[in-house]
Parts: C-alpha cells; sequence; structure tokens
C-alpha cells in the first residue's frame, strides 16, 4: 500500500485513508485532483448513473502527425475514450444530466468530442428539463486539433444560452485546474460556479500572465478563494459537502 504526500502540510497520507477521505488531506483537507468515475461514487445515488455518447471518440482532423498516438496513450492512461463522461443519475431522487472532466486525459484538453459531448448534455437538459451539473478540470482547448478545437468554445456556449432560454438551471464545479478555452466558455456560464477549496481557475496561467506584464501576481492568484473575493466564483465547497449542496441547488432553482 502506497503513501501519498500532501503538498500543502506535508503529511504522509495512505492510499485507502486518501480513498475514504474522497481524496482529500486527513490533516489540512488539501483536494487532490479526482477521476470522474470516483466522483459518480460519491454524488450520485448508488446504481442511479446512466452513461450517453460513450462510443464517441476524436478523429485527425488537421492530420496531425503522432495525434493518433497520443490519442491511444491517454485512452490507456485514463481508462476512458476522451476527456468528459455523460450521463444521467438521481441525486438524493432528483433526476439531473450530470458532465464530469478528468484532466488524466491529455490535461482535460476540450477538442472535438469533448466540445460534442458537453453540448449534447446540456441540450439534452433543455429537451429534458433536467437540471445540468457539469465538473471541470482542463488545460483548455485540445490545438492538436486546430481551429476545430477552438470552435468547441462557441460551440458549448451557444448551448449553455439554450439551456438557459428552456428555463432550465445549470451548476458548474471548478476543479483543479480549470482554465483557458473551457475557462472562457461553459465553465463560467453557469447560474451558479462552484469550487472545490484551492482550485486553480482562470485563462492564462501565471507565469505567462507575470511574463506578460513583468509583474508579480498577488499570494493565491487565481485560486478558488480569490476568485471568489472578486466574483467570478458563488460558492467554495470541500467534496464532503458537494452532494448535500447540488441536492439544495436543484431544490431552489426550480425549472421554469
Amino acid at each position: 500500500m502506497g503513501t501519498i504526500l500532501c503538498p500543502s502540510c506535508g503529511t504522509q497520507n495512505d492510499e485507502n485513508t486518501i480513498t475514504a477521505s474522497l481524496r482529500t488531506c486527513t490533516s489540512c483537507e488539501y483536494h487532490f485532483r479526482m477521476e470522474p468515475n470516483d466522483r459518480i461514487d460519491y454524488i450520485a445515488d448508488k446504481g442511479s448513473f446512466k452513461e450517453f455518447s460513450a462510443n464517441l471518440r476524436s478523429l485527425n482532423p488537421i492530420d496531425l502527425s503522432g495525434y493518433e498516438e497520443k490519442l491511444s496513450e491517454a485512452e490507456a492512461k485514463a481508462q476512458m475514450k476522451d476527456a468528459v463522461i455523460t450521463g444521467s443519475c438521481l441525486i438524493e431522487g432528483k433526476e439531473v444530466i450530470l458532465a464530469l472532466m478528468s484532466f488524466n486525459f491529455m490535461g482535460g484538453s476540450m477538442g472535438s468530442v469533448v466540445g460534442e459531448k458537453v453540448c449534447r448534455a446540456l441540450l439534452m437538459g433543455a429537451e429534458k428539463k433536467l437540471p445540468v451539473i457539469i465538473y471541470t478540470t482542463s488545460g483548455g482547448a485540445r490545438m492538436q486539433e486546430g481551429i476545430f478545437s477552438l470552435m468547441q468554445m462557441a460551440k458549448t456556449a451557444s448551448a449553455a444560452a439554450e439551456l438557459e432560454k428552456a428555463g432550465v438551471p445549470f451548476f458548474v464545479v471548478l476543479c483543479d485546474p480549470t482554465t483557458g478555452g473551457v475557462t472562457a466558455s461553459f465553465a463560467m456560464l453557469a447560474n451558479i460556479c462552484i469550487a472545490e477549496p484551492g482550485a486553480l481557475i482562470g485563462f492564462a496561467g501565471p507565469r505567462v500572465i507575470e511574463g506578460t506584464i513583468r509583474q508579480n501576481l498577488p499570494e493565491g492568484f487565481q485560486r478558488a478563494e480569490f476568485q471568489q473575493e472578486k466574483g467570478f466564483v458563488d460558492i467554495i465547497s470541500p467534496r464532503k459537502e458537494q452532494r448535500e449542496l447540488l441536492s439544495r441547488l436543484i431544490d431552489l432553482h426550480p425549472t421554469v
């Protein structure tokens, strides 16, 4: 049984303890990154998750050399066909549409398949009048797909607008990290933006910004707590509280 060193407080946590505490440090509650299937286990009512759009796979739209190999490696590493899983489930008996991103699959980058699956989830929520919840973690657009990846920003934002037009609530949980084109599109268009403690949330990374403006950034710049202070995040919620919080938000935001 291995141990994991907490990067925040230096505590050695064994794997079983980390798993039992929803991948958080037992000493300081630092939130380690988490994969979609593990999140489904604590968010959804047991056995209620039903995946859709499961067989979509990325192609190589700009014939970039080596991209197919990178996709195969990412699929083997993450045990996913792309960087997002979508489906329906129950949360305390309430039916919702749920999408969960994985940073383990090419940094959670948004290519054509991620954009398509997110759009389908949003539009299904609009059609069926079901709340949509998306857990985001991403380094941004998948540049191996060129302009096709950048098009997903407008595409997902348009689908989010359709959800709003239908009067259906939309909640996003911003996880570490949520950056680039995902932040610049659907991730910041929810009715309520929730963040996990300490999550990095922004467009460009701090080092890029410091190099551009040639100034030192404030302590904790772009972390969830900083973003809440500046009004970009509504709620910071630890994992152990998220299921109850989401259930309460669904009750407070009835479909029009």
